[in-house]
């Protein structure tokens, strides 16, 4: 773990795994500020800032052979070319979703992304699904169901959410490959594609704003790099020292914060086929935080029976 006493080290974790997704739930209201700024453009400055600013940890921390590293391994390559992809979709559909006022979507989607990644976990890694698992990944299917069917479309926003940033984690978690390594690795391998998109954009039609159009758009573009990497680091420094049980509940601080921008503060509608799906969704929420924290734990054997195993 660290040079931490436990309890320090759990508080600590606690606290960087907040900030982490505390940030990502209020990240609506910084890509907000640059929503006359087309999504592409968006997303292409964040990958290149984002791979300077990590670029710049790397080089303070003398970490440059990870990344040669993980280049010369075909296997850590091939699942950070698929994570880059992953991530890249992920970054560019939030950021539209938030512009053009489908932060409720948003939101349901990361509802339903640890539940998803229950899924991925009994059909890729072969783990069992525990009965309150499965009750949650029903109620949720039935939540994204009975939204369909109230709007006669797949709440598809929320649907690509999950899936990319759920498959992400899981191709990451089979990665050997540090979090700072991989983010470097993901940037750098997307960043020349970004670069050529960044060119483009003068070109663009009807394109307003961007980098250059005034100092406000400049910083904003400018510090995506380090609004992208900074909760990412805090959840890795989090996840280190926090139960996975804890993290799990933790996570739904963003999703919670996404919803409350997008209904108190942007004013989009919160519907009854919402209410509907997103009250199944949180019922499976609430059974995931029980299995996570009380269920699955392990229980102490009473005095009695201690005594006779000794």
């Amino acid at each position: 773990m660290s040079s931490e006493s436990a309890p320090a080290a759990r508080g600590s974790g606690f606290a960087y795994a907040l900030a982490a997704y505390a940030a990502w739930g209020l990240f609506p209201i910084y890509w907000k500020q640059l929503g006359h700024v087309p999504a592409l453009t968006v997303i292409s400055h964040r990958v290149v800032w984002s791979f300077l600013f990590v670029a710049g940890l790397l080089t303070v921390g003398r970490r440059w052979r990870e990344v040669k590293a993980a280049l010369g391994s075909r296997r850590t390559l091939g699942a950070l070319l698929v994570s880059t992809a992953l991530i890249s979709s992920n970054w560019f559909l939030f950021i539209w979703a938030v512009n053009t006022g489908h932060v409720t979507q948003a939101s349901l989607g990361y509802y339903i992304n640890p539940l998803l990644n229950v899924v991925l976990a009994r059909v890729i890694l072969g783990e069992r699904l525990r009965r309150p698992q499965l009750v949650a990944v029903v109620l949720a299917a039935t939540g994204v169901v009975s939204l369909a069917v109230s709007r006669g479309e797949l709440p598809w926003v929320s649907l690509l959410l999950a899936a990319t940033f759920g498959v992400y984690g899981l191709v990451r978690k089979m990665a050997p490959v540090e979090p700072l390594t991989g983010l470097a690795v993901e940037t750098g391998l997307a960043a020349p594609v970004a670069l050529v998109l960044v060119a483009l954009a003068p070109a663009v039609p009807g394109a307003t704003g961007g980098f250059g159009a005034s100092m406000r758009d400049t910083l904003l573009l400018v510090g995506s790099g380090v609004a992208t990497a900074l909760p990412l680091l805090w959840f890795a420094l989090g996840a280190k020292r926090l139960r996975y049980g804890t993290l799990g509940i933790i996570q739904y601080v963003a999703p919670t914060l996404q919803l409350a921008l997008a209904v108190l503060v942007y004013g989009e509608p919160f519907t009854r086929p919402y209410a509907v799906a997103f009250a199944c969704i949180w019922t499976a929420v609430l059974l995931y935080a029980l299995d996570a924290l009380w269920w699955s734990r392990p229980r102490p054997l009473p005095v009695h029976a201690a005594r006779q195993g000794a």
